[in-house]
């Protein structure tokens, strides 16, 4: 099978984006994990694929690197949205379903994507770590030097714990920063550090919300680095209900071809 593609990069993180929009595409998790494939393949985080749909603007289908259906993308959906908005098949504010729910997004301008995440409003505290869904779940961890942290080692020991080894979790360091935050992310089906993830910087912000800001402010703006450059995350906090929140960062497109799969 012969599949044309876009790769689109969103601070680092990498997808590969199948075009579904005029012609039904059936993909195998053996042809997703050999796509995403660094060596063999086009090489990703994810592959995504976009469709028509009825009701909203279009659907977003996300696979992981290892071939599996997965749980929400942050910064593959801002990176869908702008393939979406390159292809005219939206303008700069959509509305689209993917596989947490409903999501809106506004293009803007110098490839920035801003993108709706859905409301949390349990954040678990675990000792001194906090565990939480932002679309996808996430372990988050203070540390107190993140440059020479091992997250390979540290991620997969929490990933593989008795607690998440059948149905995983991500892993998130965080570090204060002057003016900020600093995250690694171990993203469970990729089974390794990424460069970004934006399930888990906007994990990340809500809970530095509580651990660095003594004010607890109703409204937030978050600056964060990441390996692979830098998101903000905002948000409008009513007690231990964060809703509003919103993952700004760049969207950009690497390059467009073909692989026989």
């Amino acid at each position: 099978m012969q599949l044309s593609f876009s790769k689109y990069q969103g601070t680092g993180n990498d997808f590969i984006i199948l075009d579904s929009w005029n012609s039904e595409i059936s993909i195998s998790a053996e042809q997703v994990k050999l796509a995403c494939d660094r060596r063999f393949g086009i090489g990703a985080d994810g592959l995504m694929i976009i469709k028509k749909h009825p009701i909203f603007d279009f659907e977003m289908i996300y696979y992981n690197a290892d071939g599996l259906l997965s749980s929400m993308c942050g910064n593959g959906g801002r990176c869908l949205v702008h393939f979406a908005f390159e292809k005219k098949y939206i303008g700069t504010s959509t509305q689209f379903l993917a596989i947490d729910g409903v999501h809106e997004a506004d293009v803007l301008p110098n490839h920035i994507v801003s993108l709706k995440m859905n409301a949390v409003s349990a954040i678990e505290k675990r000792n001194d770590d906090f565990y939480l869904n932002t679309g996808s779940p996430h372990f988050v961890l203070k540390v107190d030097e993140i440059h020479s942290l091992d997250v390979v080692e540290g991620g997969r020991k929490i990933r593989y714990n008795e607690e998440f080894k059948n149905k995983g979790t991500n892993v998130n360091f965080v570090q204060e920063l002057e003016d900020g935050i600093m995250v690694r992310t171990y993203e469970r089906g990729v089974e390794n550090e990424t460069l970004s993830c934006g399930t888990g910087v906007t994990a990340a912000a809500l809970v530095a919300a509580d651990l660095f800001n003594k004010e607890k402010r109703k409204t937030e703006s978050i600056n964060i680095k990441t390996l692979g450059g830098s998101l903000k995350v905002t948000f409008n906090r009513n007690e231990n209900i964060f809703d509003e929140i919103r993952l700004i960062g760049p969207a950009i497109f690497v390059y467009e071809g073909s692989i026989k799969l």
